[in-house]
């Protein structure tokens, strides 16, 4: 005789949604944003179907709609032309250059949004890489001084939560140590803890237009291989005043996303990037894969795994199906 039948917590939809352990909400959602210089400009990133480069004006547009679905912060990036980019990345914390006018922009017209920036060299740099380049080699703790200057001034924007993308060494502490001492101590960090040297980057940098102009950045950027140093990196950072961990990319990484969520008692964040989206995206324009399902029991594994929250270029569509 069967004493235990699993299947009798299964056998409907209301019995099934009693005992399930993890759920998806808008609040989970992050979403991330392209921005592009001039007005009424909307451009799809050909990669990525569905998403767009917005000029500020039709941005400010973008995010009412998506305030009125329910998602409540946005992550944003600039795309710049080559005329804006040199070596030290100075437009990258100009108080009037796109990114910080796009901040304040947008505090005043919807003061309840919670802005994530993007904190790293390689959108302002005409290297296209996270750091100062010198003969062939990213320089770490120079790097330091120009993502603080970053930091402080998108703070001074309005930003909620300053994103480290750049993966120096040091950088959670030095930044953190800016902010506080210009008083910006309730401003958060989202590190990005173990992020790595991935394949699944592709259409965001088209997006950006972002791409390294030599090498790669495995010198800095984490080796897929590799779990115990992920470990080691969100260890520095916790110590140095993170107050999120983020995992990126995603998908590939569920693993990682477990073993943070397991280690430490901060929330973790899961990136599901550009690639991750774009394989769905075309998959689904084949019929070879239903897109809405596909998405959701995506977005669900992040949960299962232990993230708090997730960037993810879902976030419209998503929220669109849960309201």
């Amino acid at each position: 005789m069967l004493t235990r039948r699993p299947r009798r917590n299964r056998k409907s939809a209301g019995i099934r949604a009693m005992v399930q352990e993890n759920q998806i909400t808008v609040n989970d959602f992050i979403f991330p944003l392209f921005m592009i210089e001039g007005e009424n400009k909307k451009e799809e990133v050909v990669s990525m179907p569905g998403i767009y480069r917005y000029t500020l004006d039709l941005l400010v547009v973008e995010i009412g709609e998506c305030l009125d679905l329910g998602i409540t912060t946005f992550c944003l990036f600039p795309s710049l032309g080559e005329d804006k980019k040199d070596s030290m990345a100075t437009e990258g914390h100009n108080p009037e250059g796109l990114y910080q006018v796009a901040l304040r922009t947008i505090k005043e017209k919807y003061p309840e949004a919670v802005l994530m920036t993007d904190v790293a060299m390689d959108p302002y740099s005409s290297d296209g890489h996270d750091g100062i380049v010198r003969d062939g080699q990213i320089i770490n703790d120079e790097t330091l001084e120009v993502l603080g200057k970053m930091a402080l001034a998108q703070a001074e924007a309005g930003a909620d939560i300053i994103g480290p993308s750049d993966m120096m060494d040091g950088r959670i502490g030095y930044i953190r140590e800016v902010l506080d001492d210009a008083g910006y101590t309730n401003v958060s960090i989202m590190s990005y803890s173990a992020k790595y040297a991935s394949a699944f980057y592709g259409p965001f940098r088209d997006a950006l237009d972002s791409a390294p102009k030599f090498g790669d950045k495995k010198t800095y950027q984490m080796d897929p291989a590799n779990v115990k140093e992920a470990l080691i990196e969100a260890e520095l950072d916790f110590v140095e005043g993170a107050d999120f961990l983020m995992v990126k990319p995603g998908m590939p990484y569920l693993d990682v996303i477990k073993t943070l969520s397991e280690n430490f008692d901060i929330p973790i964040t899961a990136y599901n990037v550009s690639g991750e989206y774009a394989m769905l995206k075309a998959a689904a324009q084949n019929g070879w894969l239903d897109n809405d399902k596909a998405m959701m029991e995506m977005l669900l594994s992040f949960k299962r795994a232990g993230a708090s929250a997730i960037l993810t270029y879902f976030a419209k569509e998503a929220a669109v199906l849960l309201k």
